[in-house]
């Protein structure tokens, strides 16, 4: 990787090192490798899928914005053009995006404090973000309809994949009860926002909390934003009641003015765990991938048909955020 550490280097002017890049973390769209030289660090994130340079700006744009709040979160650094993404090396190479390198430890969110400090972000970051315009994207609006699920199972099926009928109970069972409550969302109420509020996208570092991870910021209904993260920040399905209402007062005494009025709040949860699979299982089957990339696919189904969402838990969280 040392080329790709020098063209990277010289991409984004950060001297004549030697440079070092090590692999950190894959996710669902990008590989994290640490680029070290010069006594610093950064952190590079390999766009594997390719890259919307419009969404990186809107990206950068609300990055900003947050941060003249003070919420903390890795910068993202333009280019020697002024670009927030780049293609160092070759047109034809992947696209990168640079930040800071972070140091901390992964938030916990049963801590009383980090759910204080969240549900101020968030209230922050939806008043920073009032009065969008744009309509939210499908992925989190809309899910597969039914001949969707079975062209995909067919696939999964045809490729002879072991995860085949958990596949097909899911979408004979759970998948349509689930979609039952996604819906488009209403164009009042609507914010510019992070969309991926989760425990794993922060970390404590020195100076506190640190927000990471800006790469779907975009347009989105407030109330369903706020449902979606209490749930993941509550404990998900094993529901913590105590929490779930922390976070929510944290919410509310900081002007957060989002509430949950029912099951149908929580449509951009259903709506974004549905078309995780659905797309997971499309790239398991995808010949036009890597295997390896085939592998992680199809590792994530199996993840995520494990831990989608129980209507049980949700309807436990309207009832105590009702209180």
């Amino acid at each position: 990787m040392r080329d790709a550490a020098d063209s990277i280097a010289r991409t984004y002017a950060l001297g004549a090192g030697p440079w070092t890049m090590t692999p950190v973390t894959r996710g669902a769209l990008g590989q994290i490798w640490k680029l070290t030289g010069n006594g610093s660090s950064w952190a590079v994130k390999e766009l594997l899928f390719g890259c919307d340079e419009a969404q990186v700006r809107r990206e950068a744009a609300l990055r900003d914005s947050a941060a003249d709040l003070g919420i903390a979160s890795p910068r993202l650094h333009p280019d020697r053009g002024g670009a927030h993404v780049s293609r160092p090396g070759s047109p034809a190479g992947s696209w990168v995006k640079l930040y800071d390198w972070v140091d901390g430890t992964r938030a916990d969110a049963s801590d009383p404090d980090v759910l204080d400090w969240f549900g101020r972000t968030m209230a922050l970051l939806h008043q920073a973000g009032e009065g969008a315009a744009e309509t939210p994207d499908d992925w989190y609006e809309r899910c597969p309809d039914e001949a969707g699920w079975e062209d995909v199972l067919k696939k999964v099926r045809d490729a002879g994949l072991p995860w085949a009928d958990e596949l097909g109970r899911f979408v004979a069972t759970s998948a349509p009860r689930l979609a039952h409550w996604v819906t488009p969302s209403a164009p009042d109420g609507l914010v510019t926002s992070h969309l991926d509020l989760q425990p794993q996208n922060v970390l404590i570092g020195a100076d506190g909390p640190v927000l990471l991870d800006w790469d779907n910021a975009g347009p989105i209904s407030a109330e369903r934003e706020f449902a979606r993260a209490v749930y993941v920040w509550s404990g998900r399905n094993e529901v913590d009641i105590a929490s779930a209402r922390r976070l929510a007062r944290a919410y509310r005494d900081a002007g957060g003015r989002a509430v949950v009025t029912g099951p149908e709040s929580f449509s951009m949860l259903f709506a974004t765990d549905l078309n995780y699979v659905h797309v997971q299982a499309e790239t398991a089957v995808d010949p036009a991938v890597t295997a390896e990339q085939r592998e992680f696919a199809g590792e994530q189904v199996l993840t995520c048909l494990r831990a989608l969402p129980d209507l049980a838990a949700v309807s436990l969280l309207v009832a105590a955020l009702d209180t």
